[in-house]
Order: structure tokens, then sequence, then C-alpha cells
């Protein structure tokens, strides 16, 4: 009953969120400064999902293979390597240090 009631609860809170930005007046979105930060709140979500899901297990911060992966993918994209070497860089490398034991 417990997971129906928070199932409840969260699907009443996405409605109400998503009414109350339609009532937002158009003219406080226009404004330039909304704009630049719509425009970087995807790529800051973005950035925080991976960060958590590259450094953390079970509640705890941990540094093991995925932490090379993703420093091989950031530096291939400072190469501007296209998007599927830079992939193939994160995955060669997250299998090599774990292949090393890492």
């Amino acid at each position: 009953m417990t997971i129906w009631l928070a199932i409840g609860l969260t699907a009443a809170g996405c409605y109400l969120l998503k009414l109350i930005g339609l009532l937002v007046p158009a003219g406080a979105l226009e404004r330039p400064l909304v704009r630049r930060l719509s425009a970087l709140l995807p790529v800051a979500l973005l950035a925080a999902l991976t960060a958590q899901q590259t450094f953390s297990s079970n509640s705890a911060l941990v540094v093991d293979a995925r932490g090379a992966g993703v420093a091989a993918a950031a530096l291939a994209l400072v190469l501007r390597a296209p998007f599927l070497v830079v992939v193939a860089a994160a995955v060669a490398v997250t299998a090599g240090v774990r292949a090393l034991g890492g």
C-alpha cells in the first residue's frame, strides 16, 4: 500500500509542477537570464548524473575503472574526436583498467 501511495503522490506532484509551469507568464520566460539558464540546465543535470553514476556505489564514494574511462572520454573530447571514438576510448580504457585489476 505504501508503494501505491508514493506513486500517487509522485503523480500528483508531477501534475502540479506541470500546471505551475503553464501558469508562468510568457514574458517571464523571455528574459535573457532565464533563457541562458534554461540552455545550461540540461548540461548541468547530465554532468551531475554522470558524476553520481561514475563515483558512487551504494552511497559510498569510489574511484575505480569508471573514473579512468570518463577521463579518457574527456581527453578524447578535448582532442575533438568523433563521438564513436570518444565512446570507444572510454570503453577500452575502462576494460583495460578492470583487466589489470583496478
